[in-house]
């Protein structure tokens, strides 16, 4: 598949929400005395074990659509819509659902530290071409592109930005499921020549944020949605780095690089993790309203 841009790159991300619809079969109730005559009817017994499996379908609904939002994909409802829905969230889901002003990162910070990060720029939904480095273009290639999105967060004391990034391919779930082994497999994500590249915007604190300032990243290939999320984070005051290190590695207490010291590798990952809950939200309240 190719990975050239699709219609309408380089148009500013305009979204607008699907209105919430109500259906008023769904809200009839049946007459009372009808519900009154099945419980006369029904002995004891078998109340009992229909009160059961009630209950049991409610905790498992509950199970399953928590399980949709914390990211295990094997518990996910409905494989095949969630899917369906996920690929058309570029278009029809607002930009500060995806990418909200002010991300809270409880416990994301170093030591379990709470962190904040700020949105200072958004991208202009677009195709993939010059948005990555060739080797991570190339990597990338088998899913295609069909919409890129981006956003850059500074921190409350704005000494790191980050750059948070969705990409919508053109996949079905097998493709999806190849990449993502590959790339843990292969440890794609951990290379250093397959970082994604940050989004800089003019008169920001992101202004100088270009190749050679990305520090740490993180790279997650999904497998229930058509989508790969990624981050790299770097210094608000436009340093170079030298040593930049994968997210991973940079949130080991026995890391020592400049990096990991500042924190950087909690950055990355802790939004990307948050823009991921964000999205998984998203598919499912489309979803429920299908």
């Amino acid at each position: 598949m190719d990975l050239t841009p699709g219609p309408g790159a380089g148009r500013p991300f305009v979204s607008f929400a699907r209105p919430e619809a109500f259906d008023d079969s769904t809200t009839r109730l049946r007459p009372i005395r009808e519900r009154r005559a099945l419980k006369l009817r029904m002995p004891p017994r078998a109340a009992s074990a229909a009160a059961c499996v009630v209950l049991g379908l409610g905790l498992i609904g509950g199970a399953v659509t928590g399980s949709w939002l914390t990211g295990d994909s094997s518990a996910a409802p409905g494989p095949a819509q969630s899917f369906a829905a996920a690929a058309e969230l570029w278009h029809n889901t607002p930009v500060d659902a995806l990418f909200p002003p002010v991300v809270q990162g409880d416990g994301a910070g170093p030591g379990g530290a709470d962190r904040t990060w700020t949105r200072v720029a958004v991208a202009p939904d677009s195709g993939c071409a010059g948005a990555f480095d060739p080797l991570l273009y190339k990597a990338l290639a088998p899913v295609g592109c069909l919409r890129l999105l981006r956003a850059t967060y500074t921190d409350a004391t704005h000494s790191s930005v980050t750059t948070v990034g969705l990409l919508f391919t053109k996949a079905d779930p097998v493709a999806m499921r190849a990449l993502r082994q590959r790339f843990t497999g292969e440890g794609l994500d951990r290379r250093g020549d397959l970082m994604p590249r940050a989004y800089p915007a003019k008169g920001t604190p992101a202004a100088g944020f270009g190749d050679g300032q990305r520090a740490s990243w993180t790279v997650s290939v999904l497998t229930e949605a058509p989508v790969v999320v990624w981050a790299v984070s770097g210094f608000a005051d436009g340093r170079t780095v030298q040593d930049p290190q994968p997210a991973a590695d940079a949130m080991r207490p026995s890391a020592t690089t400049a990096p990991a010291q500042a924190g950087l590798g909690f950055d990355a990952k802790g939004l990307a993790d948050r823009v991921e809950r964000g999205l998984r939200k998203s598919v499912s309240t489309d979803t429920e309203q299908r």
